[in-house]
């Protein structure tokens, strides 16, 4: 008995060392901590620049994506700062590998950034699907935008507030415009990115890490 559990301790801090650090100390994993883009690639207009420990948004409409792996049931969290009216979003529940930026707004979800929106298209919302449960804020200085990934249920909080709570198959308004994402149900697991909007927007973000839930 004694040696099944010295042994099975001895896994068990063998697979600890093979984590990341992040991993280790808060179940975190960091996707960027502010130094590199690696894991990362790049599709549509524009592009986003490293500098100073931040990525700052810049050009026309693209995303950065995140290639490593898919997320399923999960927290991510994004420290961002943002202009009062710039416009940007996280996206999550990407279904495939994106080779352009307008099949991850139909197919997957976009978690808008935009402090001067209304009440679908405010931060935290699901962009056009989803109305704002709160004030959150997300304007100028930096925020933390967490989502959250339950199976089929999406939460967005801001700062803290909670902004969207959303369970697929729940109603949504109609598609309205066309740069407005396609109806129907996403994926419970895939990729996320971040979104560079256009020349008149302009986001910085520094920190994006994940907690898996339940792994």
């Amino acid at each position: 008995m004694l040696l099944r559990r010295v042994l099975g301790l001895g896994l068990l801090l063998l697979g600890l060392a093979a984590l990341p650090v992040e991993a280790q100390d808060a179940e975190w994993t960091t996707l960027f901590d502010g130094t590199s883009v690696d894991g990362w690639s790049h599709v549509g207009e524009g592009s986003f620049a490293l500098e100073d420990g931040m990525l700052r948004t810049q050009g026309g409409l693209g995303l950065l994506w995140y290639t490593e792996r898919t997320i399923g049931d999960a927290v991510v969290e994004v420290e961002y700062r943002t202009a009062d009216r710039s416009n940007a979003g996280v996206f999550i529940r990407i279904p495939e590998r994106p080779s352009d930026p307008w099949m991850p707004v139909n197919r997957g979800y976009e978690v808008q950034i935009n402090p001067a929106g209304d009440a679908t298209h405010r931060t935290g919302t699901l962009y056009s699907l989803t109305e704002a449960q709160a004030e959150a804020g997300g304007g100028s200085g930096w925020n933390t935008l967490t989502i959250t990934l339950d199976g089929e249920r999406t939460m967005v909080h801001v700062n803290d507030t909670l902004v969207t709570d959303y369970t697929e198959g729940d109603p949504v308004p109609p598609k309205e415009e066309s740069y407005e994402p396609d109806r129907g149900p996403r994926p419970a697991e895939g990729y996320i990115g971040l979104q560079n909007h256009g020349d008149g927007d302009t986001v910085h973000y520094r920190s994006v890490k994940v907690r898996l839930l339940d792994e």
